[in-house]
């Protein structure tokens, strides 16, 4: 990078500053098909309907589909961005309830493992953005990819979504591992999905917290637990969420409780809580190496 470019982007993270701190949350999961992405979403909607100013940050590069989940017609996506073709303003679309998306591009794999010089444009456009955010929820792809590895370090909160399915609890814990032993991330939250109740929801999550006190010495909070419903799926059917759909269904109470705990959750520490704390962690992660190789 050069030093103009070292400059704008220092003088777009300086003018993206905020009187009100922005909580960055990372949400991941070991495996795919344990509803990740509709944990993001609703999640995004809560956040929304509580005020907050909210945007959605579709990560998981090469197989988008948070704007698949709800229906939208992207013209754009992070594709015309990296080309320059559009500024990210121009590809933002509008969601439910107020929440701002960024879409990705499905099926373009290059976006998987993007270069230093595409990584840093995606950091000088967020640095850049006029709009004020109060939360961003960046949905991470599945697994411990590069990616996956970098966005989680940058965050300031990882929340990690379990179904009661083994692969789930041993997946999860892989990338917990990853990230606690290869990258010193600290603060770890389970979201147990698709369970029967409160109390199996605090099983599974017993579940992950023993292999990671026995092997890693990490402790897990959990956030809450989301029940399996059918109101849910006929959401996902409808391709809107359950929180805007069906807004006194179980599942939708337990994404309105889970949005207003992890809005208490107290700032880290030695973290500024600004979005230019998470870019700039997230450009220190690239230029370091971090997340650059695949652990096993």
């Amino acid at each position: 990078m050069s030093q103009h470019d070292v400059a704008r982007q220092a003088s777009g993270l300086a003018s993206f500053r905020r009187p009100r701190p922005v909580r960055v949350i990372a949400v991941a999961s070991g495996k795919g098909g344990v509803g990740k992405t509709n944990v993001s979403v609703n999640l995004g909607v809560a956040f929304a309907a509580m005020g907050r100013r909210t945007m959605l940050l579709d990560a998981d590069l090469g197989l988008a589909n948070v704007d698949v989940l709800l229906g939208l017609q992207a013209r754009y996506n992070l594709s015309h961005l990296l080309s320059g073709e559009r500024e990210l303003e121009e590809i933002m679309v509008s969601g439910p309830g107020g929440l701002r998306i960024v879409p990705a591009s499905s099926g373009v794999a290059r976006l998987a493992d993007l270069a230093s010089a595409e990584l840093n444009g995606i950091i000088g456009a967020f640095s850049s953005l006029s709009e004020e955010v109060d939360v961003l929820i960046v949905d991470t792809a599945a697994g411990i990819s590069p990616s996956v590895l970098q966005f989680c370090v940058a965050a300031q909160e990882v929340m990690l979504v379990v179904c009661d399915e083994p692969s789930s609890l041993t997946d999860a814990y892989a990338l917990v591992k990853v990230l606690a032993r290869d990258h010193a991330v600290r603060r770890f939250h389970t979201i147990t999905n698709r369970v029967d109740s409160v109390q199996h929801g605090r099983k599974l999550h017993n579940k992950l917290q023993t292999v990671c006190d026995r092997f890693l010495d990490v402790p897990l909070q959990h956030m809450g637990t989301i029940p399996e419903d059918p109101l849910l799926r006929r959401a996902v059917q409808m391709q809107s969420p359950v929180v805007t759909a069906y807004p006194s269904s179980p599942a939708s109470r337990a994404f309105k409780e889970l949005a207003a705990r992890a809005d208490k959750l107290p700032e880290p520490r030695g973290m500024s809580g600004c979005i230019e704390f998470f870019l700039e962690r997230l450009a220190g992660a690239h230029s370091r190496g971090d997340g650059l190789e695949a652990v096993g």
